[in-house]
């Protein structure tokens, strides 16, 4: 019995969009996932789904009954109710791929892991990018706008680290502080996370009352904060293993990667990394990633962003001028598909001598969309217990203190990012850094900056003061 996902196409009101626009956006969708996306990150990450037509009744009905269920946050979009035209994609809080029969609990988490590197483009014109982490500065001012109540303590370095004392405080900073970065579903129902912008469950009690069959399945250990504590440590260990795990046998495409040592490995805002200050220790130690797992290839597609959105926003207006000059090249230069073969291709150049053509141009523009796309994914990671003869040779399994488990790991909303948000980011990366600045750092230790210096080997020096 397969369990699947419809997707409907949303717009804002007024703005309803043609059968033919629905069905040539849906299928945009579907394409880049197959012919860009799988080939950053693997066959058995990506689910691109299939289009399919559905008899509008049905469709009507449908969207009738699930409109008090959609969070406020989304209700400023109408969902297209006219075409009859959705994408049908797998369940991805249930294991991947279909075959698999499924007759035990799934338990599935859910990450947008975000940013995992400081950008190293000689264009960004302030040294605190070069320092501070594009998600932890933002943290600040989300706060002051009122989207989340307290900054998280989570940073995506930690995460991308590869280090699992890092990547254990990285999770255990989610778990305190969901944000919309990790969401915990039982059997495909939300248990942990944030439904809407700010409406967050997070009791580690309740939470560890759901998981306790799925770790301790005999019941033998006692109640209370013991067991609380040791039930989120075993599900920060899963979710580390697996993050670390490769389950594609297939290499990512024929992307030439970027070095990550091209980028710092660290972030001065970590709190992980201001506690092993506090506490004079002189080395961050920086494991990095196996590279065949998924946060690997995810963080390979991120660095794709070489400019900076700094670097990167002369090169989109030398495109929008010429597109000014010959608006009907814009099907010629594939701006809005088609995302086939030969967009892909065209992705592969990694030169970075400008010869101030508007092709260079161009494709810097797409490897930052798909950069933008990689930093705001989701990873899906879908566990089931198994037993010990149930385990077939062909899925992963994952061992914890009690129990093991059969996996899957999938990756998620990979739409390409518009061209057109480019702007946008670039006044929205000022805004960011301008708030952290005055805001952030100017009330910060003056000492702190003093104290993370780095050389080749990633070594803290503490200089006396």
């Amino acid at each position: 019995q397969r369990c699947v996902v419809l997707r409907f196409l949303k717009s804002p009101p007024n703005q309803t969009k043609t059968s033919e626009e629905i069905l040539h956006h849906l299928q945009n969708i579907v394409d880049f996932g197959k012919h860009v996306m799988k080939q950053f990150f693997g066959e058995n990450y990506v689910h691109h789904g299939e289009i399919i037509q559905l008899p509008l009744d049905f469709v009507r009905q449908l969207c009738l009954k699930i409109q008090p269920e959609r969070p406020e946050s989304r209700c400023d979009k109408d969902m297209d109710t006219l075409s009859g035209y959705a994408m049908c994609l797998p369940n991805l809080t249930r294991l991947q791929p279909y075959r698999f029969v499924e007759h035990r609990p799934i338990l599935c988490i859910e990450i947008k892991p975000k940013c995992g590197f400081i950008p190293f483009s000689s264009h960004v014109s302030q040294e605190i990018k070069h320092k501070v982490c594009r998600y932890c500065m933002h943290q600040h001012l989300k706060v002051a706008n009122g989207k989340w109540k307290r900054p998280s303590k989570y940073c995506p370095l930690d995460l991308f680290s590869g280090n699992k004392q890092r990547m254990h405080f990285a999770l255990k900073s989610l778990l305190q502080e969901a944000q919309n970065n990790l969401k915990i579903f039982k059997n495909g129902e939300l248990i942990y996370g944030c439904k809407d912008d700010q409406e967050c469950v997070s009791d580690w009690n309740e939470l560890a009352r759901h998981l306790k069959p799925f770790f301790f399945p005999s019941n033998g250990l006692v109640s209370g904060p013991h067991c609380t504590r040791t039930i989120v440590k075993e599900l920060i260990h899963i979710i580390t293993t697996t993050l670390l795990s490769s389950t594609d046998a297939c290499r990512a495409g024929d992307m030439k990667t970027v070095p990550v040592s091209q980028g710092r490995s660290y972030c001065e805002a970590s709190a992980f990394n201001r506690e092993l200050v506090r506490n004079g220790k002189h080395k961050l130690e920086s494991s990095g990633l196996p590279r065949g797992c998924l946060l690997y290839k995810t963080l390979q597609a991120q660095m794709l962003d070489t400019l900076d959105i700094e670097g990167l926003y002369p090169l989109y207006s030398r495109v929008e001028q010429y597109l000014e000059e010959f608006p009907e090249e814009r099907s010629t230069l594939q701006i809005d598909g088609p995302y086939n073969e030969a967009f892909y291709e065209k992705l592969l150049d990694l030169s970075t001598e400008d010869d101030g053509t508007v092709a260079f141009a161009l494709t810097k523009v797409q490897q930052y969309r798909i950069a933008m796309t990689a930093k705001d994914c989701s990873i899906m990671i879908a566990l089931s217990p198994c037993l010990q003869d149930e385990c077939s040779e062909q899925r992963p399994v994952v061992l914890t203190s009690k129990s093991r488990f059969t996996f899957s790991v999938s990756v998620l909303d990979l739409d390409l990012k518009p061209y057109e948000s480019i702007p946008h980011q670039y006044k929205l990366d000022g805004k960011i850094v301008n708030y952290y600045l005055k805001n952030v750092q100017a009330k910060d230790d003056p000492v702190m900056s003093n104290l993370f210096k780095e050389n080749e080997d990633c070594t803290l020096v503490l200089h006396k003061v």
